[in-house]
């Protein structure tokens, strides 16, 4: 990347920007640094976070990309930084909605949100951010926001499932819809505000995800549908779903708050062996009739 300016494993037809520079995280020297992003896999975030503290210097500002929760402690990816930084006070915020980086690197109109609960670190990050094809708004619900981001990944799963059983625009929309109904319902019972399910870090990035050709949860998911383990998913595509580490995280959750998600239950089903993909369609469309609701 040095020597090319090159991203020799994703997008590697783009150049990257001249006055960008390359470094190992284990090594670099932060201790002047005033805003970090923090764009890495959900199972590995703690951990680089942990190795970064000592390097950091307090009041530093965090904007983080990773839409998850930590697997070990199932906390938010934001209260992980708080945890793990607590003594450094950090400003943190994060970065959601449908902006899959192939097209935001393509300069393609793109809009996102930033949320954190506080609003002023939002709004100066609004103005880094903001530029003419990229529009960033911002949001104080965090809780929200962060769980609609992890939920997304896990519908999306199951989309690409249904479009791997060869099933039609009916079934996407049903899975996309009902998806929506998991996220809220689950949102609204760990405080999150009900509009942000409807926003860009919801439904908005729930259509994107499950309806993109960029989108690596709906690939792995028709993968899956198509045979392919769900243990060698990830590895055959050469990238991370998110989705397949969040499901059992966000199920957990979900049951220590007494909340139904029939969706993710199947999912996590699925990835664990327990079902294969029809009957897990059988099963959703058999489940109790019920007035449409969250």
């Amino acid at each position: 990347m040095r020597r090319s300016h090159r991203n020799p494993d994703y997008l590697s037809h783009l150049e990257l920007p001249s006055g960008l520079s390359f470094g190992v995280y284990e090594t670099a020297d932060l201790s002047q640094t005033s805003l970090l992003v923090m764009a890495v896999p959900s199972k590995a975030y703690a951990e680089v976070i942990r190795s970064l503290a000592p390097r950091l210097r307090g009041g530093i500002g965090i904007l983080s990309l990773t839409k998850g929760v930590e697997p070990a402690t199932l906390h938010r990816l934001s209260e992980v930084l708080e945890t793990e930084l607590k003594a450094l006070s950090p400003k943190v915020a994060v970065l959601s909605g449908p902006n899959h980086a192939e097209e935001v690197a393509e300069d393609q109109p793109t809009a996102a949100v930033i949320a954190s609960t506080d609003v002023e670190f939002a709004a100066a990050l609004q103005e880094i951010v903001t530029s003419e094809t990229l529009r960033a708004y911002v949001n104080s619900d965090l809780v929200g926001v962060e769980f609609a981001g992890a939920v997304k990944n896990i519908i999306a799963l199951a989309t690409g499932m249904s479009d791997g059983l060869g099933f039609g625009d009916n079934a996407r929309a049903a899975l996309i819809t009902r998806g929506l109904a998991e996220m809220t319902r689950l949102g609204l019972a760990l405080g999150a505000e009900r509009q942000t399910f409807a926003g860009l870090a919801g439904l908005g990035d729930l259509v994107g995800t499950c309806t993109s050709r960029h989108s690596r949860n709906r690939l792995a998911g028709e993968m899956i549908a198509r045979g392919h383990a769900p243990d060698t998913v990830e590895a055959e595509m050469g990238m991370i779903a998110e989705g397949m580490t969040t499901a059992p995280a966000i199920l957990t959750v979900a049951s220590r708050s007494s909340v139904e998600l029939p969706i993710t239950e199947n999912v996590v089903a699925i990835l664990r062996g327990r079902k294969d993909v029809r009957a897990s369609v059988r099963d959703l469309m058999a489940r109790q009739p019920r007035s449409e609701s969250l």
